[in-house]
């Protein structure tokens, strides 16, 4: 037994020697941002001592930085249960988004806050609380965009960012590695191309980049091209190599003397030690858009702009402020034409780690920021939008699950149902009024369309039937006027609205839907009279009640359509009172009714107030009061046509 005690206590001696060299290597590896190799070497000390609280934090850290922090869960749920504090709980809610554990991420981000009073990190606890919150209600910006993985095109490894230019697709992809990047444990990535338009790719055309060579043992990344293609700046970066810049930076080369320069750094990095990526031009080129960690920041990762100097470098980089960038990260900027701003974000409400936005205006000029729906976005990282048909067509890059490999590039297409037209095919009959008898056709009189704007939308003369037709557009308003020679020209209001069938529960493309309208015109004859009905004054009274005014509008639209004819307006009354007071009285209600048509916007040179008390009876000797009542009118007939 004593021997196998010594044997025994050698075998753990030789284990903690071994950890110990394990642990100095995993270290070092973590430290140089190896974090994949660092993953592997503190994945051996877990195995035989999983309570190891330097090698879950290490583990979990790795796979937060090298941007896979929905691995990393298990190993923070370790750290807070033997060791908590808020970084640690807060990651651990982030990584719980990440998977869309929401519940589960709300408690780690609750409990995240037992552990500071730092003002600044309590609110991004609460922002991340209110984007879970948020994100359960996002709508679908564009609802019949439809996503579609590019497999073809796509390979096991990394193939993301993709921009069309000059009927060449470029995109970064780790395909012809040739070493692997030890941050991920994926292959170097490079720059490739080849023939498109639009949406078609020649995938068996795809070739390194031409214009000028990649370079081995780093990363070739996120590439915009100019809008005039003699300008490339991409993302370099990762080297190993203590001889190279210690982190990413944005690489430029101009077009000159028939081909590229060599690729130089950039002024805007402005520090070798900043890391800066994901560059992008606005549609007129004179802004420069991308990603950098630089201080002075409101997050890890923000958004910035730089403007085209004289000299045609970029520079006095500005960053784009708080309502796009938040305490998290954003990247892959997209100015589009009609100046919608697309960027990815992990800090916006989202559905897990990057997600697509726009920011755009609302009515009142605010810039609000909308995430794009779950028809574009995923739990995973949805990034590098672009257009081929704004807003219509594009690319975009996704890790989702159910791709190829890593990062896959999609293309996206709008699926909106071609809508259901319905036609209104408006019947108008033009007809003149005859006395005593039914109204009959009036052919040849000119009929115009308006719209509810006023503006004329056709016009035409009816035919020997007294028909017209018009297309009109359903839920509409119009106006319609006839008119003739030798008759009273004649307005009338019409809407569509509430007279057609919903288009969502049509079956066919087109639907014709007859209506129709009647104008019924008047002979216009000079000094002839003409009673407007329903003219009623209170006893002995000369103002305008309620209901003549009613009535009397109808003489105003009867001016407004005939604006060359002048009226003479007159009041009679009955023969029960003297004559000196029906005169004086019928004179003071027709000069009313004619204060109120020049109220309504007529002139009054066009009227003549005339009051004839009991002198033209139309019933001599009224007996009873209907026919009192007979006599008791307000007429007009037309003294003059202006020509």
């Amino acid at each position: 037994m004593k021997q196998r005690f010594f044997g025994t206590f050698l075998l753990v001696l030789t284990l903690l020697g071994a950890c110990k060299s394990l642990q100095e290597k995993g270290t070092e590896q973590y430290l140089s941002g190896q974090y994949q190799y660092a993953i592997g070497t503190f994945s051996q000390i877990l195995e035989e001592d999983p309570d190891n609280l330097e090698a879950n934090e290490i583990v979990a850290e790795s796979y937060r930085l090298s941007n896979r922090i929905e691995n990393s869960a298990p190993y923070y749920q370790k750290l807070v249960e033997e060791d908590p504090s808020f970084n640690r709980y807060f990651f651990l809610g982030q990584s719980l988004k990440a998977q869309q554990k929401t519940e589960e991420a709300k408690d780690a981000f609750e409990n995240a806050k037992a552990y500071t009073q730092d003002e600044a990190l309590l609110a991004r606890v609460q922002r991340e609380l209110e984007a879970i919150k948020l994100a359960e209600g996002i709508a679908n910006y564009w609802p019949y965009h439809e996503l579609v993985n590019y497999r073809e095109l796509n390979t096991p490894g990394p193939d993301y960012a993709p921009i069309v230019s000059e009927n060449f697709l470029y995109f970064t992809s780790a395909r012809q590695a040739s070493g692997i990047y030890p941050a991920t444990g994926m292959p170097y990535t490079k720059l490739f191309r080849t023939r498109a338009e639009d949406l078609r790719v020649d995938v068996s055309g795809i070739r390194t980049l031409p214009e000028f060579p990649n370079e081995e043992g780093l990363n070739q990344a996120a590439i915009a091209i100019s809008p005039d293609g003699n300008t490339i700046i991409y993302a370099r970066g990762n080297s190993t190599s203590p001889k190279d810049l210690p982190e990413t930076a944005l690489f430029v080369s101009y077009f000159r003397g028939g081909g590229f320069t060599q690729p130089i750094w950039m002024p805007v990095n402005e520090d070798e030690f900043w890391w800066n990526s994901t560059p992008a031009f606005s549609p007129d080129g004179n802004t420069l858009y991308f990603a950098s960690n630089r201080p002075g920041g409101f997050g890890g990762i923000d958004l910035y702009k730089a403007t085209k100097l004289a000299n045609g470098d970029f520079g006095n980089a500005v960053n784009l402020g708080p309502n796009i960038n938040t305490p998290g990260n954003e990247l892959f900027p997209r100015m589009a034409p009609d100046g919608k701003f697309f960027f990815a974000s992990d800090g916006h409400p989202c559905y897990g780690k990057l997600d697509l936005f726009v920011a755009e205006n609302d009515d009142n000029g605010k810039q609000i920021i909308k995430n794009l729906g779950e028809n574009i976005n995923s739990p995973a990282d949805d990034f590098g939008i672009f257009f081929t048909n704004y807003p219509k067509e594009g690319f975009l890059s996704s890790n989702r699950e159910g791709g190829i490999g890593d990062d896959d590039i999609y293309y996206f297409v709008d699926k909106t149902p071609k809508p259901k037209i319905v036609n209104v095919l408006l019947n108008v009959t033009t007809q003149e009024r005859v006395a005593g008898q039914a109204n009959q056709v009036l052919p040849q009189a000119r009929v115009v369309l308006y719209d509810g704007n006023n503006k004329q939308l056709g016009g035409d003369f009816s035919n020997t039937n007294g028909r017209v037709r018009f297309t009109l557009t359903p839920e509409a308003d119009y106006t319609i006027i006839a008119s003739k020679n030798g008759y009273f020209s004649k307005s009338i209001p019409y809407t569509t609205k509430g007279k057609t069938p919903d288009p969502s529960t049509l079956v066919q493309d087109v639907t014709n839907v007859s209506l129709d309208t009647t104008l019924v015109l008047d002979q216009l004859i000079l000094d002839k009279s003409i009673i407007l009905e329903n003219i009623y004054y209170d006893l002995d009274k000369a103002e305008i009640r309620a209901d003549a005014a009613k009535e009397l509008d109808k003489l105003v639209q009867i001016l407004k359509d005939n604006p060359s004819i002048r009226i003479e307006l007159s009041s009679h009354t009955d023969d029960r009172a003297s004559d000196a007071y029906n005169l004086n009285l019928s004179q003071r209600r027709a000069q009313s009714a004619v204060d109120y048509i020049v109220s309504q916007g007529i002139s009054r040179d066009r009227l003549v107030a005339k009051g004839y008390g009991e002198t033209q009876l139309i019933i001599p000797n009224a007996q009873t009061e209907e026919e009192h009542q007979v006599n008791r009118r307000t007429e007009f007939k037309v003294i003059e046509i202006k020509e």
